[in-house]
């Protein structure tokens, strides 16, 4: 579970600064479950500056609840959760000296999107969340506000989590809670599965990725394996730490990312049967192919290039198409594996992707 945060203050030196305002989204990897938003009353004068940049004047925060009166709320939302922010050391420094004024130790293992972005989005002409987010075409309004920014770093981190097919985000949180679930709170585990399509991972107490698996009904193919008597599903049950998933909105989807993750990731406990055959050739040797995203506003796309399966993810915006080097970044590499390309070429033939577009074509 992630709380993911973003904090405007009043400036000033490291030690004098005070929040003005805060916006705190509970996210659980597939969706936002809680919301808390909230101007501060700082009990001091907000610096000019920072009026010009943020909107926030004193004479809005004259009413607005103390600090002490919201840290509460603060804290329940926030429990169990890893602390994510654009530049999470300002945010995290700023709540935590907060609470220390309180007399309370406030504290949570952290994630930065600005590093993980460093490391999943190489090589961009900028990481300031702005025009980071321009650069991918995630819509970012109320800028320079606490819920505009924390709502934009939301989008950006959903898209994180698609690109990490190393599950360096999950690892690092899993790892530094020390978290392992007991043989008891399997049933919560099974409770908390998606009902819907995707990829599950099955991580021991490290964080390390034992098993992948997929299917149409999340839920489902995890209640059946872990239901299973054979050694492999019992070792595996034995060994459980905790449970991630990635929701792919359909079966396509979730095929190719399984087939892909297992193959980056090498889980001890899936069988390698990934082909290297000769790839299947393409009808057109650019193309984009899109089909159900994860949800109504949303359409999952294969990109095709030189009859070789480039990327795939999500796009929720038409100018993402028509602006190819947009696209590209937010899709993830695809491998051009036999498996994979037969998956998308039996796709195509069998009638499963909703349009085809023509790229440098004069019409799709």
């Amino acid at each position: 579970m992630f709380a993911i945060i973003d904090v405007e203050t009043t400036g000033g030196s490291v030690h004098d600064e005070r929040i003005t305002d805060v916006a705190i989204y509970r996210y659980d990897g597939i969706n936002v479950v809680d919301k808390f938003v909230s101007l501060v009353n700082p009990e001091r004068k907000i610096q000019d500056f920072v009026v010009k940049l943020t909107g926030i004047s004193d004479h809005m925060v004259s009413g607005a609840p103390k600090f002490q009166e919201i840290a509460k709320r603060i804290v329940e939302i926030t429990e169990d959760c890893t602390f994510v922010a654009h530049n999470s050391a300002f945010d995290y420094r700023v709540i935590r000296n907060e609470f220390k004024r309180l007399g309370y130790d406030y504290q949570r293992n952290t994630l930065c999107t600005v590093k993980l972005s460093k490391k999943l989005i190489p090589d961009m002409p900028s990481y300031s969340l702005g025009k980071l987010c321009k650069s991918l075409g995630i819509a970012v309004s109320n800028r320079h506000r606490a819920d505009g920014d924390a709502f934009a770093t939301v989008k950006l981190f959903d898209l994180l989590l698609t690109k990490d097919t190393e599950k360096i985000i999950i690892s690092d949180s899993i790892t530094d809670f020390n978290y392992v679930l007991k043989r008891e709170k399997i049933a919560n585990v099974i409770d908390d599965t998606p009902v819907t399509c995707g990829v599950f991972y099955i991580h021991q107490n490290n964080g390390r990725i034992m098993y992948i698996g997929k299917g149409k009904n999340m839920k489902t193919k995890l209640s059946q394996l872990l239901a299973k008597k054979s050694k492999k599903a019992q070792t595996i049950l034995s060994k459980m730490a905790s449970v991630s998933y990635d929701e792919t909105g359909n079966f396509i989807m979730a095929r190719l990312k399984f087939n892909e993750e297992v193959y980056k990731n090498k889980p001890k406990y899936n069988s390698n049967y990934i082909k290297f055959g000769e790839v299947p050739d393409f009808d057109h040797s650019d193309m984009l192919l899109m089909s159900e995203g994860r949800n109504v506003n949303e359409k999952a796309v294969i990109l095709i290039e030189n009859n070789n399966l480039t990327g795939y993810g999500y796009i929720d915006l038409e100018y993402q198409i028509s602006h190819l080097e947009i696209l590209k970044n937010l899709l993830t590499p695809l491998t051009s594996t036999f498996e994979n390309s037969y998956i998308v070429r039996q796709s195509i033939l069998e009638n499963k992707i909703l349009k085809i577009i023509r790229l440098n074509a004069s019409d799709n």
